[in-house]
């Protein structure tokens, strides 16, 4: 991603400045929150070049920033006695973490910047009234093709399904994920990704079976964007920030979301019912909801803000993103849907998972 110039002219006055201009806060955090640190666990990459230096200056105080690379893991870590004050998962964790009483609620009248959120991806299934999450980033699930190998009708008119296409076996990269691909053969299939129907779930199974057998797909996770920009191969299933990163970087690809539906997800910041300093958790939240935090982690990551201030600037002429069709996602196809949190039916899909990848 290319850096703008407004975060070299910020990084070169950072001796003495913070937030490009704003002069380093005297706050006594310890008076004013009852805390000076603040322990994040959040997505390895997932966070703007100088969003949480310029928070530590900004508010005299620490941040112990921590990494997990899925929703299983800091779960676990949460069970398991670790104590955090944000952490930053996905919609169907959110909805365990609210079911299991993990969470406590948003104190709203703190977060001062709210109406710069996205009305888009406010109120939705897995927290109605955002009593406990605040959306961090949002994105899609989509293909991204090399428009100079792949007719891009076979796209539009196949949708998912252009994955089973023979024409370009050897040359499709799946994402290793037994949730992302039922996802997509579901709803190639015409069904709900969240469906509890065995005679439905059979029948994706079915159908990845034969995209295995008679395509050959390459089974991949973050590999696949580097892949990509090299344009190793001519489709691929990619999350819609990487795949911004890959149009930005080989203008022979493109992006496409089928009719169908895919799945829409959205990341967002919550307080663990453990926590420690929300108070200083609270002031985080604001802060990053900020144009300046907002932009700075947009521009890094590649995926769409939740600041709708930033959306608008990331798309407009001349803006990090003008012209990427990867950038913003849909969010008025009916058919796209949010991922609902079923343990029972997740162990299901992960052994069928397992079965098509050993047949």
């Amino acid at each position: 991603m290319k850096k703008i110039l407004v975060t070299v002219v910020c990084s070169l006055l950072a001796l003495s400045l913070v937030g490009c201009g704003q002069k380093k806060s005297d706050v006594d955090p310890i008076a004013a929150y009852g805390c000076d640190v603040l322990n994040v666990y959040n997505w390895g990459e997932y966070v703007g070049e100088n969003v949480i230096q310029d928070f530590e200056s900004q508010y005299n105080v620490k941040v112990n920033y921590s990494l997990f690379d899925s929703n299983e893991v800091m779960y676990t870590k949460l069970l398991g006695g670790n104590e955090y004050d944000i952490l930053v998962p996905s919609d169907y964790m959110i909805e365990r973490l609210i079911e299991e009483k993990l969470l406590q609620p948003i104190d709203w009248t703190k977060i001062t910047n709210k109406e710069n959120l996205y009305d888009g991806i406010m109120g939705t299934a897995f927290d109605a009234d955002n009593t406990y999450s605040v959306p961090y980033f949002w994105g899609s699930v989509g293909i991204v093709y090399n428009k100079n190998n792949v007719d891009p009708k076979d796209v539009e008119t196949e949708g998912f399904n252009v994955l089973k296409n023979t024409k370009y076996a050897d040359q499709v990269y799946m994402y290793d994920s037994e949730r992302d691909s039922f996802m997509i053969a579901l709803k190639a299939l015409g069904y709900s990704m969240n469906t509890e129907n065995m005679d439905e779930i059979n029948e994706a199974y079915e159908w990845l079976l034969e995209l295995d057998k008679n395509v050959n797909p390459a089974y991949v996770t973050d590999e696949v964007i580097d892949s990509m920009v090299n344009g190793e191969k001519d489709l691929a299933v990619v999350y819609s920030g990487d795949a911004a990163y890959i149009l930005s970087e080989n203008e022979e690809m493109d992006y496409y979301m089928p009719e169908s539906g895919t799945n829409l997800w959205v990341d967002a910041m919550v307080i663990p019912a453990n926590a420690k300093c929300p108070a200083l958790a609270h002031e985080f939240i604001n802060y990053v909801l900020t144009d300046d935090a907002s932009y700075d982690n947009s521009a890094t990551v590649g995926y769409a803000s939740s600041n709708k201030n930033v959306l608008d600037e990331m798309i407009a002429e001349g803006g990090e993103f003008d012209g990427n069709v990867a950038y913003l996602p849909r969010t008025d196809n009916s058919n796209d849907e949010y991922f609902k949190h079923n343990e029972a039916m997740k162990k299901i899909l992960a052994d069928l998972w397992i079965k098509v990848k050993n047949q």
